[in-house]
């Protein structure tokens, strides 16, 4: 019988703040939208707190053994104020990793951060003619662009087309059009009503890096890495300017709120101004302003009245530039003339006057036009004369973006949100040359790499470390308690009562951390290298440590009494010490405390007996350092994770090696056994976790997730949940559910993923620029995906059912002719009781209106000739007039020539043409009749609460006088 297993699925990931995404505020100005990887978080920074968290929930065509991570979340853009809608854009989607195992590999390779880590004081040179190397080849997946509804929390749209991460996402003012630019170097501009692409635009030979949409003529204005920016008519859909003259890649511009003036960045030290004219897209240049920072360019923005413009660079610097009105930037323009003549005029009288004439005679002589044109220029306004340097904001960290607030401050001037490359975010405010920094947003995430954890013994808290902090979480709520001042912790593990914790450094020390009072009690000078493990005893005596001195020591939890008061504090005290022939890397206790397993950097595991600390077994047979091993529940098997890549599943009764596994394409970092079953966690440097039988030494699961190297895990006491930590600096909760698998599978699972992979096929357009691209084409919108071709399979099907049903009601009508007797067919169950192009009617409607287009397109010729036919019957019924005119027009435009060149398909599209005629024109007349009774249901409201008013003011103004009546009555 084939054993079932349950499943376990991610429940809950925290501990990002912002990721590598731009951040937006909401059209209140109150509330900022970040990116937490591939999930968005709405927070209240004044306050401190998260107000929502929207996760793309998983279907069943996306499941969660899909074979890839769910797609980090890269740009955010906001809609109208009564759309409630935002826009995000995901990174680029990857396949499962083919490996490709590459021979004859030199010995002197260089070996990865983590490995020097763990041997950084060990030659390396007998350690790299051991490591296997590996080649990974990922495809490109079709890339998602989602609209999520704030009010209800939800995705309502989920757009696919570009086949690189979106780097770029703007809505246009009337917030009806949404353009995406990509890695893919296409642009493509989306119908948000109608939840579907229009056009892809093709010209850019590299990176879309920004847009921005130009309202007077229906333009669209991108820029590239490719060194140009181009202006794009969208009625006609081509490439109407190109600007050139950059030296290197641009990758920012910026309208401001007239939209009379474009603004670029790019790698050079000067902001390029154009001139907006309204007869063309873009007019000629006006200037160039100098900027403080020599990083590049990464964003520009205008706030919303227009009055400032920021400008943010690669590093941590932010500079802003104030927008002059007209009679400043003419006021600043006649004294820059003015101190030019002044100058020229001290030039010519410390001159001789002989030589300034004979000079002045050539100049007109040669270059009369050129003289001319300069004082025509000097009469314009420029860029220096229309924005004026003002403060810079300086940040501790790297600046990932920044966002202006959309309504003005009570104080005046900008008040705008900055998030940092150190998981957190910060509020400014700038007032002319006052710049102050307002608050804070960095608890609820870590700085750096999270690279320990460690569960309470009831699992009501969860401990992570990472470089200086200890934080303490509710890992259910996944709610920050407690941030502790700590050392670089590596290792950590709970002290009995959950009321005290203990963490090890990478300085080698101890630190004693009260939870209740977030306080560092003592730190103990334990090793003299870092502490790479702690194990706890089984009797809660003590804990186990082990070092990169060549030590294992032992250790006692004790109390003492505090110097000078009756307090008492908890300290451990060193009771043993075991010295070791190499470095160690890793500890582990039996859970029946008889043995004593210590993994060293000379690739082996030595067991002692505990009591006695005498020499029982030596493990070898790794390849590289082991990392990190487990001891089940029972004390039979220990499990081993090294940098070699593999895991190993060994007998602690004789030593032997059950079995080898390839676990991970990278190193292991974490094992664990899930308690009291030989079940076994696997974390590595692959980004994955996977989940192990050790019995049958099959692979269950492989939980995808983590957009970095997954460093530590900790499982609950009973199973039914661990977390996982990560360089992306998230924690994650993956929760164990009640629905039951099947190994077999989730092997047709990542079949199905590696199927995806390969839609495209060689001829994918992954490359940058594509092939045969012509300068400013257009391409349909979209690609193909699963959903896609289920959606056409599913037409297909339909159609056939209902080609066969007809075919059998034709037959019986021929029967009945002969024999009157004969009995009709019985109705075809799946049909649920509609006829045929009843049927047929609900398969199309039931495709989502992004992959309708792509649907048909995938429909053989044969099925489209069918499906004609039926558009006729539906249109003669009235019956889904919008759908049927819309895939009438896909099927014309995708089968144009082999439709001319098939005259039985002819009396159907003139059938077609008189139809859509007709019913286009009664549902445009119905639409026009509700919106002129709709318009005088509003006009009579206006009127009716306008008489209301008319009749309170009528009352209230008699009433003093009704009152003077009465008194003098």
């Amino acid at each position: 019988m084939v054993k079932a297993y349950l499943r376990y699925d991610l429940a809950s990931t925290f501990g990002v703040v912002a990721s590598n995404s731009n951040v937006v505020y909401d059209h209140s100005g109150k509330l900022i939208i970040t990116a937490s990887l591939e999930n968005i978080t709405i927070w209240n920074v004044k306050q401190g707190t998260l107000l929502l968290l929207l996760r793309q929930v998983k279907t069943l065509i996306t499941p969660a053994s899909s074979g890839r991570a769910p797609a980090e979340v890269t740009q955010i853009a906001v809609g109208r104020s009564d759309s409630h809608q935002i826009a995000v854009g995901h990174a680029d989607g990857m396949a499962p990793c083919k490996l490709h195992k590459i021979r004859n590999v030199p010995h002197n390779c260089t070996v990865t951060q983590v490995e020097r880590d763990c041997m950084h004081s060990k030659s390396l040179s007998h350690i790299q003619k051991h490591r296997p190397r590996m080649h990974f080849h990922k495809q490109s997946l079709c890339v998602k662009v989602r609209l999520w509804n704030l009010q209800s929390g939800t995705c309502d749209v989920t757009l696919s087309g570009h086949k690189g991460q979106v780097t770029a996402l703007k809505y246009n003012q009337q917030g009806g059009l949404l353009a995406s630019g990509a890695q893919d170097t296409d642009i493509i501009v989306w119908d948000v009503a109608a939840e579907s692409g229009l056009y892809r635009l093709r010209g850019h030979q590299d990176q879309i890096t920004d847009l921005a949409f130009l309202q007077q003529g229906n333009k669209l204005i991108s820029c590239s890495k490719d060194s140009h920016v181009r202006v794009w008519d969208l009625d006609t859909q081509h490439c109407s300017q190109t600007l050139v003259g950059y030296r290197g890649e641009v990758w920012a511009l910026a309208l401001d709120a007239t939209q009379s003036r474009l603004v670029t960045g790019s790698a050079d030290v000067d902001l390029q101004v154009y001139e907006v004219l309204s007869h063309e897209a873009a007019g000629k240049e006006a200037g160039s302003i100098r900027r403080q920072s020599t990083d590049r360019v990464t964003r520009l923005s205008f706030d919303q009245p227009g009055a400032t413009l920021a400008c943010q660079t690669t590093g941590k610097l932010l500079d802003f530039f104030k927008v002059r009105s007209e009679s400043e930037a003419q006021e600043h323009m006649r004294r820059r003339r003015k101190r030019k003549r002044e100058k020229i005029s001290k030039a010519q009288d410390a001159a001789d006057p002989a030589e300034v004439d004979s000079q002045a005679a050539s100049l007109a002589a040669e270059g009369g036009d050129d003289a001319a044109g300069k004082e025509e220029e000097d009469e314009k306004l420029t860029a220096a004369d229309e924005l004026a340097p003002m403060q810079t904001i300086r940040c501790k960290q790297k600046i990932r973006s920044f966002a202006l607030a959309p309504s003005q401050s009570a104080k005046g001037g900008v008040s705008l949100t900055i998030a940092l490359a150190n998981n957190s975010l910060e509020v400014w405010h700038i007032k002319d040359e006052d710049v102050s920094r307002l608050h804070g947003l960095d608890s609820p995430g870590h700085r750096s790499d999270i690279r320990t954890v460690a569960l309470s013994s009831d699992d009501s808290l969860l401990l992570s470390g990472s470089n200086n902090e200890v934080k303490i979480w509710n890992p259910r709520s996944g709610v920050c308690l407690r941030t502790i001042e700590a050392g670089y912790g590596l290792c950590a593990l709970f002290a009995p009562g959950n009321r005290h914790a203990v963490v090890g450094t990478k300085e080698g020390t101890l630190d004693v951390l009260d939870v209740g009072a977030s306080s560092r009690l003592q730190s103990v000078e334990a090793h003299a290298g870092a502490v790479w493990s702690l194990a706890a005893l089984p009797d809660n005596s003590g804990f186990v440590s082990g070092s990169a001195d060549k030590e294992v020591k032992f250790w006692e939890w004790a109390i003492v009494e505090q110097d000078g008061s009756q307090a008492r504090q908890l300290t451990v005290n060193n009771t043993r010490t075991l010295k070791m022939t190499d470095e160690v890397l890793c500890v582990r206790i039996s859970p029946n405390g008889k043995l004593l397993a210590v993994s060293l950097l000379d690739f082996t595991i030595k067991v002692f007996f505990t009591d006695s600390l005498k020499f029982f077994l030596s493990l070898y047979g790794h390849k590289l350092p082991v990392l990190s091993m487990d001891i089940s529940s029972d004390s039979t098997l220990l499990v081993s994770g090294a940098a070699d890549k593999n895991i190993k599943i060994w007998g602690l009764d004789f030593g032997d090696c059950h079995r080898s596994l390839f676990a991970h394409a990278d190193s292991v970092m974490q094992v664990a056994f899930v308690h009291n079953t030989h079940y076994v966690f696997t974390a590595g440097k692959d980004k994955v976790v996977k989940y192990w039988d050790a019995d049958k030494f099959e692979q269950l699961l492989t939980l995808e997730g983590h957009h970095g190297e997954v460093w530590c895990m900790a499982l609950s006491a009973h199973g039914d949940f661990l977390v996982t930590g990560s360089h992306d600096r998230s924690l994650r909760r993956w929760e164990r559910t009640d629905e039951p698998f099947f190994v077999e599978e989730e092997r047709e699972k990542r079949l199905e993923s590696l199927f995806e992979a390969d839609l495209e096929g060689p001829s994918g357009r992954n490359n940058k620029g594509g092939e045969g691209m012509q300068e400013g084409s257009v391409a349909p919108a979209g690609c193909k995906t699963l959903e896609t071709l289920g959606a056409a399979d599913s037409i297909a099907e339909a159609l056939e059912m209902a080609a066969n049903e007809r075919k059998s009601h034709e037959d019986y009508l021929k029967e009945r002719q002969g024999d009157p007797s004969t009995k009709p067919p019985p109705p075809n169950p799946l049909m649920m009781g509609l006829d045929a192009g009843g049927y047929v009617l609900k398969a199309v409607g039931s495709v989502k209106a992004a992959d309708l287009e792509q649907a048909l397109l995938v429909l053989p010729f044969t099925e489209a000739l069918r499906l004609l036919s039926y558009l006729c019957q539906w249109l003669k019924k009235g019956l889904q007039i919008e759908l049927c005119c819309r895939v009438s027009t896909l099927l014309v435009r995708l089968h144009h020539p082999q439709l001319l060149a098939t005259p039985a398909a002819r009396p159907t599209l003139i059938q077609l043409q008189s139809l859509l005629r007709q019913r286009v024109q009664g549902l445009k007349d119905t639409m026009g009749f509700n919106l002129a009774a709709l318009q005088h249901l509003k006009r009579s409201a206006k009127e009716r609460q306008a008489g209301l008013s008319m009749g309170r003011d009528d009352e209230s103004d008699a009433r003093p006088v009704k009152r003077r009546i009465e008194a003098s009555a």
